[in-house]
């Protein structure tokens, strides 16, 4: 690999660390063909270690454009969680008359104790003033969602009922309840990614969005055409751009994700394939 300043390069392996800025060299070492390749100790011609660094500088600027998008998600989604199970009772998300048979045999109570934690221990200026005024009652649900986080958050959207999940997801212009819990669990995943400052533009997505039947939504129906398509973090970006365009219409955030894009580092061994992107995405109805 051509390192053409070592001092440099020195500098920037003591303050980024060598294993972390290594994740963005893989793509430029030689490989045998299998399933998956075996990736070699030899770089492939024309490895540069300065567009490692630029990867890895782009990559930095993508997980902070994804928190963007991702918090507004977030927010966004507690509202309707709130609303849709607090309609029953202030205290449904404890009870199992209102949650899901499998997310109660489960998931709850682990689930519930880790809110519970949260509960008595946040410095948030509302929950002192209920653990002085209304100690021992727990919080109501449209007071407890505020102490969630997008992964519990995204725990909880999943062990609802069918019948509220539907409710949710129609407010949000989802067909289906699915489609929603697997987006969300989905972007909960990446929003962990980039809170831990891990790679994230070419990284495989665990948890997989589900796609939506063809013409079921429109705007998506050019991920229906790829079998790999929610396996990438372009499947994330692309269901966070939908529901953004509910919650939040008048966002600039797809432009500057494309702006950002542009600055993807050239180099005959990298590509935006990689992370899912298809050919003139930027051209899709989607992003308009």
């Amino acid at each position: 690999m051509s390192v053409p300043d070592q001092g440099k390069a020195a500098e920037y392996l003591s303050r980024i660390g060598y294993y972390r800025l290594s994740a963005y060299w893989y793509l430029f070492r030689e490989s045998e063909r299998g399933s998956p390749p075996r990736f070699l100790d030899q770089f492939k011609p024309n490895s540069s270690f300065k567009v490692a660094v630029e990867l890895y500088a782009f990559d930095k600027a993508l997980r902070l454009q994804s928190l963007d998008v991702l918090e507004r998600i977030e927010v966004a989604i507690r509202t309707p969680i709130a609303l849709q199970i607090g309609q029953y009772d202030p205290w449904a998300h404890r009870s199992a008359q209102y949650l899901d048979r499998r997310f109660i045999q489960h998931h709850h109570a682990d689930w519930l104790r880790k809110l519970d934690e949260k509960a008595t221990d946040s410095k948030e200026e509302f929950a002192e003033h209920l653990r002085r005024r209304y100690s021992p009652s727990p919080m109501p649900i449209w007071i407890a969602v505020e102490l969630l986080d997008f992964g519990p958050l995204s725990f909880l959207l999943s062990g609802l009922r069918r019948r509220d999940q539907t409710e949710i997801a129609l407010k949000l212009n989802v067909p289906r309840p699915e489609l929603l819990v697997s987006w969300i669990r989905a972007l909960a995943l990446v929003r962990n990614i980039c809170a831990h400052h891990a790679r994230l533009w070419n990284r495989p997505l665990v948890f997989q969005p589900k796609l939506p039947q063809a013409g079921e939504i429109p705007l998506l129906d050019h991920l229906v055409s790829s079998p790999y398509a929610n396996r990438r973090i372009y499947a994330a970006a692309a269901v966070a751009r939908y529901l953004l365009m509910e919650v939040n219409p008048r966002t600039r955030w797809a432009d500057r994700l494309k702006a950002h894009l542009e600055t993807f580092p050239t180099s005959p061994h990298l590509s935006l394939k990689t992370s899912g992107f298809p050919a003139a995405w930027e051209n899709l109805p989607l992003w308009a």
